[in-house]
């Protein structure tokens, strides 16, 4: 009779009880993407504690902030705030010393390692993905090319030994969740496992369309390699129509030389210029390969249409003939064809498509797609 009686009263205690939930991030130094998942996270999980290599509460969200944060001894090696990514070897032990004991849920954010971490077996521990290390797979041979001679020596042993642990760790893993379709097809490619796609949240309220758009086209982002400013630069000097390139790094003082008066150049915006500057572009102009691509939904949600690489997460958010057009490869011949092409377009071009399309990513939407996601693995 006991024994029948038991499960009944489980299953009625259950729903009263919150989980224990740690959240294992890689590292939290600036408010990028990544940082703004986990941001929405806390929001989800309050009492969630916060796990993570290396932490600058400074620059971190008040959410952020007011979370219990703690650290691997990543934090304890020296310059680890500047110097973190020499010590990527040293992650996987970081990781695998942390006590996470008695939680009963596990969330981790992997771009960098961050799943690695050792479970209690009946806790449940979910990975959302933004990518599996970029630097170990399908970039290694450009991170490899760039490196010093010293780390382009020390590279193969070390990331050899890296995407061992990489693959091993992903079967630790009750269940993944994927940032985008092209994520979820780097997950089964390598690690061999299924994932759901949940895209990350776009804070697509904060932005609206204007009346006043002008010539210029708008490129925002980083400017490093894998990003692919040159390109825009190169299309933009042979077309001579007027680019603003907003944004910073290892890349600006060569495009800088390079660029024709047509070409303007801002390193740093704060957001009510930004969110105007989206507004009034006529249209943005996306050149790299990104796991999602934040940026283009932003556009989106000014009202404005997207000329993008037509590879990577920008086919989860930009629907080709309506709020954007593709182009095929980054070369820049290629994106000045599109832009040609974007002429005819521009006169059919709705800014109501691509405001209600920008909405497929709102916040909200995040939240209520991992809670379900969650709940699924928690049974």
């Amino acid at each position: 009779m006991s024994r029948i009686a038991a499960p009944a009263v489980l299953r009625a205690i259950r729903p009263f009880s919150e989980p224990r939930v740690a959240i294992v991030h890689y590292w939290l130094l600036t408010m990028r993407g990544g940082e703004r998942v986990i941001d929405r996270m806390l929001g989800l999980y309050p009492g969630a504690d916060l796990f993570c290599h290396v932490y600058d509460r400074e620059r971190m969200s008040a959410r952020i902030r007011n979370a219990r944060v703690s650290t691997t001894f990543i934090a304890q090696l020296p310059f680890s705030k500047r110097l973190y990514q020499y010590y990527l070897p040293l992650m996987p032990m970081a990781l695998e010393e942390l006590d996470l004991s008695g939680y009963d849920l596990v969330i981790s954010s992997e771009s960098g390692p961050a799943k690695g971490v050792i479970t209690d077996p009946g806790s449940t521990h979910v990975c959302y993905c933004h990518s599996p290390m970029r630097y170990l797979w399908d970039h290694y041979h450009g991170y490899k090319s760039a490196a010093n001679p010293i780390a382009r020596l020390a590279m193969p042993p070390l990331y050899h030994r890296m995407r061992k642990w990489d693959v091993t760790s992903s079967a630790l893993v009750d269940g993944f969740a994927a940032n985008s379709k092209f994520i979820q097809q780097r997950i089964r490619k390598v690690w061999r496992r299924e994932a759901d796609v949940i895209h990350p949240p776009v804070e697509v309220a904060q932005f609206e369309p204007t009346q006043e758009v002008g010539e210029e086209f708008l490129w925002v982002g980083q400017m490093v390699s894998y990003k692919r400013p040159d390109i825009a630069v190169d299309a933009f000097n042979a077309n001579g129509l007027p680019l603003l390139m907003v944004g910073t790094g290892p890349m600006t003082k060569r495009l800088r030389a390079k660029a024709k008066p047509n070409i303007r150049f801002v390193e740093r915006m704060d957001f009510a210029s930004l969110r105007r500057t989206y507004a009034q572009a006529r249209a943005f102009v996306m050149t790299a390969e990104e796991d999602f691509g934040i940026t283009p939904v932003e556009a989106m949600a000014a009202g404005r249409p997207v000329i993008g690489f037509g590879r990577g997460g920008i086919l989860d958010s930009v629907v080709d003939q309506s709020t954007g057009l593709f182009f095929d490869r980054q070369e820049p011949e290629t994106l000045q064809a599109a832009i040609e092409r974007f002429d005819a377009f521009e006169h059919h071009f709705d800014p109501a498509d691509s405001v209600a399309r920008a909405r497929h990513f709102a916040p909200e939407v995040f939240d209520r797609k991992f809670r379900e996601f969650v709940g699924g693995m928690l049974g």
